[in-house]
């Protein structure tokens, strides 16, 4: 049984949606980020879903934000906080450890890869989190992150993508 309570995916992961995440997240096509977060906004209002208290995009660390010059699951996020009127939470969470690519790897390496990769910094106790992420494949990344919310003491936690691989 996964530790978030919900997933929200907007859709699957295959064509045309799996090209424009890649273009967002390699190639810097960050208008793409405004596409998906409205596209995404618009789909949870129409299927009125329990909002949260924040959305908390799923952090970089600090050399991959380096490397790539931004965060995808920023970049999304703040558009669908502006469009629901949620706060955006970028500072309670970070991650502290480099991790090679996900995407990389099978999925018990995703698991060993991930662990303990996040720290929690900021005041959670009690809320409602929406961790907000480009593509959920094995759902390792969610998984930790979500159990580190949890130990901090987050009352909830679901999972918002874009979109979702099947398997």
């Amino acid at each position: 049984m996964p530790p978030y309570k919900t997933v929200y995916r907007f859709a699957d992961y295959a064509p045309p949606l799996d090209r424009i995440i890649q273009q967002l997240k390699f190639n810097q096509k960050l208008h793409y980020a405004r596409l998906l977060g409205s596209l995404m906004a618009t789909d949870i209002r129409a299927r009125g879903l329990d909002l949260p208290d924040a959305l908390l995009p799923v952090p970089l660390h600090s050399q991959r934000l380096k490397q790539r010059g931004f965060n995808q699951a920023v970049e999304i996020a703040r558009i669908l906080a502006k469009s629901l009127g949620l706060p955006l939470d970028i500072h309670s969470c970070n991650r502290i450890r480099p991790t090679p690519e996900q995407s990389g790897l099978a999925a018990k390496q995703r698991k060993t890869n991930i662990k303990g990769a996040f720290q929690v910094q900021g005041a959670i106790k009690g809320k409602h989190i929406a961790i907000v992420d480009d593509v959920m494949t094995t759902g390792s990344t969610v998984n930790e992150l979500t159990r580190i919310l949890k130990n901090h003491g987050a009352q909830r936690v679901d999972v918002w993508v874009c979109a979702r691989a099947n398997l």
